[in-house]
């Protein structure tokens, strides 16, 4: 019996059965929404500039169309920097 804690490693198509969906993302979103309810505007303000910096970064090395639902890296990185000002603007809120 094998044990359900090792993982198969992953595997070029072809080359043998398919792992089983690993829904790791899920996993991701949810610590994020966890630090996003602990932490309140503050990580907001966090992951929205982090979030910035990233696209800012991948814009200039030629990224101009994302996999965000948004799409042009234009319309991702004005709607990351409203987020960082709402979220600045709770921290204000928040230690006034």
């Amino acid at each position: 019996m094998s044990d359900p804690r090792l993982v198969e490693p992953d595997r070029a198509p072809g080359a043998g059965p398919a792992a089983p969906y690993d829904p790791l993302r899920l996993c991701i979103f949810a610590t994020v929404a966890l630090l996003g309810w602990v932490l309140g505007p503050v990580a907001l303000v966090f992951f929205a500039v982090l979030g910035v910096v990233g696209y800012a970064k991948a814009r200039r090395a030629g990224l101009l169309r994302s996999k965000c639902l948004l799409g042009d890296t234009r319309i991702v990185l004005a709607y990351l920097g409203l987020l960082a000002v709402v979220g600045a603007a709770g921290v204000v809120a928040w230690l006034v």
